[in-house]
């Protein structure tokens, strides 16, 4: 049952951002809450609003905020988006319509090439994390200037595309050239049924030299070896490079996590690669990884210095970079080899 309580919002942040910020009175708490505006709409003090409250009592580590379920004083006159028809978190009750990338992407209909085909060689990053977007973004950048990198938003992590503060930045940067928001992930600048979908919407139809597949903020986790986030990871690199993409993988590193099974090489990372189906590109500033010698492991240049000094976000998961320069460095790594193969294209 969902856990869900009646507040009073207490003090209402900016509302033209994607996601706004609210404190919200719940019985004798004033407590942090995230309103996402396109779904519930902006919200002012005083306004009665139900949130869910199931994160902040969890203390989950990127969930510290309860999340407004719906407006009562002003969110029910919403009237949806004209024309669009499919639903996304379908038979939940924050379904919602959508227009599909794909009845937007180019065909020639009845006569189609085949995905492959009009994809072959697309190159195509997979993230384990959100964290590892901006460092892979800014290092490919600095290798394909001008080259049009978009990033698909898949599942394994906050599936609302306004969550992020970093696409944005990126945005604003032209290090990122679109926002696709795939399968039940929602709210990016175009909505794709799949994950396939999203990619070759993004090659054939927004002019994308290259692509980046990975979640949104937060991953789930339940420490196990097929219980979390990153065998999404898996299922996206099977997907591009069924499409005919040259997939390269972004490992999970880390240098500072206190978990034994996140040092080094993550396992997230290490039993995604043991369960691929084919051999994949794997970016690496190192050596390679003792028992995974099948894949095609391809080393890139990771500048930690200049990273940092672009401003770009250089903590992850609360550690600075200087605690984790390993995390940095792989996705540093994946940006210079994803560039590389964008050049040879």
């Amino acid at each position: 049952m969902l856990t869900l309580r009646r507040g009073i919002v207490a003090a209402a942040g900016d509302p033209s951002r994607p996601m706004q910020e609210l404190e919200v009175q719940v019985g004798d708490e004033r407590r942090p809450a995230l309103a996402d505006v396109s779904f519930t709409g902006p919200a002012h003090v005083g306004d009665d609003v139900v949130v869910n409250v199931a994160a902040l009592d969890l203390a989950l580590g990127s969930g510290g905020y309860d999340l407004v379920h719906v407006n009562l004083s002003r969110g029910l006159g919403g009237a949806g988006v004209a024309g669009a028809h499919v639903m996304k978190l379908n038979y939940t009750s924050l379904q919602h319509a959508v227009a599909p990338a794909e009845e937007r992407t180019p065909t020639e209909r009845g006569n189609a090439a085949p995905a492959s085909d009009r994809l072959r060689g697309g190159p195509v990053a997979v993230c384990f994390l959100h964290g590892q977007l901006a460092p892979l973004a800014w290092a490919f950048g600095q290798v394909a200037v001008g080259a049009r990198l978009g990033f698909v938003q898949t599942a394994g992590g906050a599936l609302t595309g306004a969550l992020s503060r970093v696409v944005p930045e990126l945005r604003e940067r032209h290090l990122l050239a679109g926002h696709i928001t795939a399968g039940p992930c929602y709210g990016g600048e175009h909505e794709a049924i799949t994950t396939a979908g999203a990619i070759e919407h993004g090659f054939l139809a927004q002019g994308w030299d290259a692509a980046v597949c990975g979640p949104g903020p937060g991953i789930l986790g339940s420490g196990t070896r097929l219980g979390h986030g990153g065998m999404i990871a898996l299922e996206t690199s099977h997907t591009a490079a069924a499409l005919g993409c040259h997939v390269v993988v972004t490992p999970r590193r880390s240098s500072g996590d206190p978990r034994p099974r996140h040092q080094g090489l993550s396992h997230h990372t290490q039993t995604m690669l043991e369960l691929a189906l084919v051999a994949l590109t794997v970016a690496t500033h190192g050596p390679v990884e003792e028992g995974l010698e099948r894949h095609h492991w391809r080393s890139g240049r990771a500048d930690l210095g200049a990273y940092v000094a672009s401003g770009l976000p250089a903590r992850h998961m609360g550690r600075s970079w200087e605690q984790d320069p390993e995390f940095f460095a792989s996705a540093l790594a994946a940006g210079d080899v994803l560039a590389s193969l964008t050049a040879c294209r």
